[in-house]
């Protein structure tokens, strides 16, 4: 065993113990009144930063909630230097009810500690910082340059990354990214994430009388707003799983041969799925397997509905309003305003008589992000993750979105590689999150085996 890693090992008490404190802090950058916690939070990772041995680590305003950014470049003009990402900020953790214990008084139960954030992305963010620690506290130095990049908006959609990241291009500049905010398959088997989606989020508003009315009194003589926004937004798939909004599709690239059989090899039968959710029987887009569906396909999804009287029991109401909330995952090469563009053009030209429909972007956006076939990088961490599990790792993409990877590859020209240490099934985003700290400990010898080969 190495000096770094006896480090890591003598000190996993104290480690956890730093966790814990960091996932206590309600860091919810969506909600206003949370602003605060998530500069605590802020301040929280700059002074840790700063204890393991990073220069220059600092707090920096943003028109949003706060970045942080560090450095240690003291491995020589040969040596290549990495930049690591992760994000402070957490979802929301209501409903509360549903927690076993409270979201932001973390507990460690069967060798997991519960807690919003833990797992999406405190753990995965504090890991690198971890192991740094390891290399200065026992040998002084890294075989690598290192710089941090911490954000504190990322579960809102990184509003305010772009602007950040071109106005401090030089405290950012890498040969190498890699993103702590990512998951591995499972816990004895690993993967490199050789894409992610975009997003694109909106909201569609239906508007019939100036106000609620007798359902009685009217009903039949006028339009009923939440009937026709469920024609709108029946009108956006077919009943195949297949989107119909026209030019959706345009410019999405084919999959091809190569990539099919990488997906091909992911172990989710549909059997897996069906378990894990309790739905029925699998559904979408017709000619792809569930995995190319979830993985490599564009989706639209409704994630909101809100119409008329809500409360128990019957209220005989002819709403005067109705509004859904919709998220595109977008794949490459589509465009946020593009899909935008097109949604909005369909509900125009879709809207039924009697009623007006508007169409109004949320903010954020995330462009669809996708690593090249051998990538420099990705190619370190896989041999990296042979070597610590004992197995290859799998080629697989995510559904989900990581704005910054493409805020970074745009500006710095650098594809980010995601080497974190969460797993799908540790709740994130729902009540009871989780992270194990078995693999809270593997991370820190994998970022550690990982700044030792990329100095070779």
């Amino acid at each position: 065993m190495t000096a770094w890693e006896d480090y890591l090992t003598k000190n996993q008490d104290r480690f956890i113990a730093e966790l814990i404190e960091f996932t206590a802090i309600p860091s919810v950058s969506a909600k206003p009144e949370n602003i605060a916690d998530v500069r605590a939070a802020a301040d929280w990772v700059a002074a840790r930063l700063t204890a393991a041995g990073a220069e220059h680590a600092q707090v920096y305003p943003t028109a949003g909630h706060p970045v942080v950014c560090a450095d240690w470049l003291h491995a020589g003009p040969d040596a290549p230097t990495i930049l690591i990402y992760g994000h402070f900020d957490v979802q929301p953790a209501e409903p509360f009810d549903l927690w076993t214990s409270p979201p932001f008084q973390p507990e460690i139960r069967d060798g997991k500690l519960w807690g919003r954030g833990a797992s999406d992305d405190k753990g995965g963010m504090l890991i690198p910082i971890l192991t740094f620690e390891s290399f200065l506290k026992t040998e002084g130095k890294l075989p690598v340059n290192v710089r941090f990049f911490f954000e504190g908006q990322e579960e809102i959609g990184s509003p305010d990354l772009l602007p950040f990241v071109a106005a401090h291009a030089d405290l950012l500049q890498a040969d190498m990214i890699f993103s702590a905010d990512g998951l591995q398959w499972a816990p004895g088997q690993p993967q490199i994430v050789e894409a992610l989606k975009g997003l694109v989020s909106l909201e569609i508003t239906v508007q019939g009388p100036r106000g609620d009315q007798h359902s009685g009194m009217v009903g039949g003589g006028i339009a009923n707003p939440a009937l026709a926004l469920a024609h709108i937004l029946a009108g956006l798939r077919n009943e195949q799983g297949l989107i119909t909004v026209e030019g959706f599709y345009d410019d999405v690239i084919p999959l091809d041969a190569d990539s099919r059989a990488a997906l091909a090899r992911v172990p989710y039968p549909d059997d897996q799925l069906l378990a894990e959710t309790g739905a029925p029987a699998p559904w979408g887009e017709p000619g792809y397997s569930t995995q190319e569906r979830i993985f490599a396909r564009p989706t639209l999804d409704i994630n909101g509905l809100t119409s008329g009287w809500q409360g128990a029991g019957t209220k005989t109401v002819l709403p005067a309003l109705a509004s859904a909330k919709i998220t595109c995952r977008l794949v490459s090469a589509q465009s946020p305003e593009k899909i935008f563009e097109a949604i909005r053009a369909h509900v125009e030209k879709h809207c039924p008589p009697g009623v007006t429909a508007t169409v109004t972007r949320n903010p954020g956006r995330a462009d669809p992000f996708q690593v090249p076939a051998g990538h420099n990088a990705s190619s370190a961490a896989a041999e990296v993750l042979t070597e610590l599990y004992g197995i290859a790792p799998l080629r697989t993409r995510v559904g989900g979105s990581i704005p910054v990877m493409t805020t970074l590859l745009d500006t710095l020209g650098v594809h980010a590689v995601m080497f974190g240490f969460s797993h799908g099934d540790e709740n994130l985003h729902a009540p009871n999150e989780f992270f194990r700290l078995d693999e809270f400990r593997r991370g820190q010898t994998a970022y550690g085996k990982l700044f030792e080969r990329l100095a070779k």
